[in-house]
């Protein structure tokens, strides 16, 4: 039996209560195949099952059928990719106890081994939205896969944004990958699914609930050669993902906020622990090695900058100015000025010339 033939059993064990990785690979190794472990009677499952994991596979296998549940998942648009399907992530594969399944609308492909996610808080300003889209759509503009989770605030901003140029994303649910959280992302998930891939490793039809949520993020970070934090507060989902990068090896990027921002307080903290301060995507490609990144057409374009930002630029020169100078000057407050600025880095319009001084850039 060939690994296409054994799909209908990865997904029907993928779904037996108690049954998780380690069990389900030793079932595998005992039986010879999963369809000889579905089908197993019940002294046989004892010589590799304790009772509680043996009692729930026997009530599983008398409420669902193998071929009818994977008709009803294909109908519905979704592949079910297991972890010996060739489609399987690379990188995911790598992680300590992979996902066995994962249930995919849209494609995965071999361009996804390169990839960088981008995560951040739901509340997010309306600076760190603009950093997410740009990191976003450069990383894109370089041939990056972009992974994050859909969220609103940094998530969503991060997906529209290479979904704008184009490029690849990934889109990592807390729920089946046809329950769309939150339901307003809907449209964006479609469009996600026509140029990349929406996923989770929960079956279709699962709700998302709070406990789901943090494995949702170790596929996140699994899935990506590094983790970039925009906006992450101080208790954070976000903080949870690189936490999860650390633990598997992946590299962490805060782009810092405001020294006052309770909306950065999260991310500044990772700088402390040792993750690396980024002000560009170049950054991010530089220290992957991920090649040359392309000049992004929103700075050879020049775009036009107004109120705030259009305040702050008028008072820098090539004479260094410090961030509270900056902030009083342009009547702002610190996180707010320091957002700003960031943003003005990204654009390629300022530099930081140290110890919170700034200059312009161009």
């Amino acid at each position: 039996m060939g690994p296409a033939d054994e799909t209908k059993y990865w997904v029907a064990l993928h779904q037996v209560p108690y049954i998780g990785p380690v069990r389900l690979e030793r079932l595998r190794r005992h039986f010879g195949s999963l369809a000889c472990a579905w089908n197993a009677d019940a002294r046989a499952l004892a010589a590799v099952l304790d009772s509680r994991a043996a009692e729930s596979l026997a009530r599983t296998r008398r409420a669902l059928d193998p071929d009818r549940e994977l008709e009803r998942i294909e109908r519905a648009g979704i592949a079910p990719i297991s972890i010996d399907d060739p489609r399987y992530p690379r990188l995911l594969r790598e992680i300590p106890a992979p996902p066995t399944v994962l249930y995919v609308r849209g494609e995965l492909t071999p361009a996804d081994d390169v990839s960088v996610a981008i995560v951040g808080t739901r509340r997010a300003t309306a600076a760190g939205r603009e950093i997410a889209a740009r990191l976003g759509e450069d990383l894109a503009a370089a041939g990056v896969t972009v992974v994050s989770g859909l969220a609103r605030g940094i998530d969503g901003a991060a997906h529209q944004a290479v979904l704008r140029g184009e490029g690849r994303t990934i889109a990592v649910l807390g729920s089946g990958p046809d329950v769309i959280y939150p339901p307003e992302h809907r449209n964006l998930a479609e469009r996600i699914a026509e140029q990349g891939a929406v996923l989770s490793d929960y079956p279709p039809g699962r709700k998302p609930e709070a406990t789901n949520f943090p494995a949702r993020n170790r596929i996140i970070s699994g899935l990506s050669l590094g983790v970039v934090l925009v906006e992450a507060p101080a208790r954070s989902g976000a903080l949870i993902t690189a936490d999860f990068a650390a633990d598997q090896g992946r590299e962490v990027f805060v782009a810092p906020g405001g020294m006052l921002s309770a909306t950065s307080a999260g991310s500044n903290a990772l700088l402390r622990d040792g993750a690396r301060a980024i002000t560009s995507a170049g950054d991010v490609l530089e220290d992957l090695r991920i090649g040359v990144a392309r000049e992004p057409a929103a700075v050879q374009q020049m775009l036009p900058i107004e109120g705030d930002a259009a305040r702050i630029l008028a008072l820098l020169s090539f004479d260094p100015m410090h961030i509270d100078e900056l902030a009083a000057a342009a009547g702002l407050d610190s996180a707010t000025a320091g957002a700003l600025l960031m943003m003005l880095q990204l654009d390629g319009r300022i530099r930081d010339a140290g110890a919170n001084h700034y200059i312009r850039g161009r």
